[in-house]
């Protein structure tokens, strides 16, 4: 077994924060819509430039949206390339649990 590496102790410490274990869901659940686009424009056989056409933006724009985490996205940006990639958009607000198994509320009381 590999010996884990500084920034592995560094990212386990930081994990056991539960404010810290947020902040990283938040981004990593800005990445996942990401890739969900890109995955759906792929499956759709679509390159950026056209899907950015179909939905009214600029293919840059679509860039960012695939791979930055920290993209702020409106609702109405998603409905756009929902609607362009034939999908519609589904929103929910599963409760969040740490790595203790307790809801996010449970913890912080």
């Amino acid at each position: 077994m590999k010996k884990p590496t500084n920034w592995d102790l560094y990212f386990r410490k930081q994990m056991g924060d539960p404010e810290m274990q947020v902040l990283v869901e938040e981004e990593l659940k800005a990445l996942r819509v990401g890739v969900q686009i890109a995955k759906l424009r792929q499956r759709r056989g679509l390159s950026q430039t056209e899907l950015a056409a179909k939905a009214g933006m600029s293919a840059p724009n679509i860039s960012r949206i695939e791979t930055s985490p920290g993209q702020n996205l409106t609702l109405g940006t998603l409905v756009r390339l929902a609607s362009a990639l034939g999908c519609d958009v589904a929103i929910s607000f599963p409760v969040r649990q740490t790595a203790s198994g307790k809801s996010l509320r449970e913890a912080r009381t």
